[in-house]
């Protein structure tokens, strides 16, 4: 669930708005059996620039309809992902960790219990 704030002014929430009902008509499209429900803008977003500039295009949707997908999305306030899509969801249902083994980092000989609390790191 999305909840704008107050901080939002009327244009933000209009084009918050705007984003709400065409992501459900692109819904609608799908059901009506207008759009593929497995390639369609919303499902393959993020559009790089590198992808949309291919002298290929293999997409049943334009170009244009990717790279600003509504009237508010323009090429001077547009945000150019580096990346299309990697894997669909893999990353928000599988952590990756990028960092060292724990066993790699300096161990703190911090003395008894009662004096972990006061352990500090120079």
């Amino acid at each position: 669930m999305v909840e704008p704030t107050e901080s939002e002014d009327k244009a933000e929430m209009d084009r918050y708005c705007e984003a709400l009902l065409r992501i459900r008509g692109k819904i609608r499209e799908i059901k009506e059996g207008r759009m593929d429900p497995k390639v369609y803008p919303l499902k393959m977003a993020p559009h790089s620039a590198a992808a949309v500039m291919l002298s290929s295009w293999d997409k049943s949707y334009s170009r244009e309809l990717a790279a600003f997908p509504a009237p508010f999305v323009r090429p001077e306030t547009k945000f150019w992902p580096s990346v299309s899509r990697i894997d669909d969801v893999y990353g928000d249902k599988n952590l990756v960790c990028t960092c060292a083994p724990m066993d790699s980092y300096p161990s703190l000989d911090v003395g008894s219990h009662q004096d972990k609390s006061r352990a500090t790191v120079v």
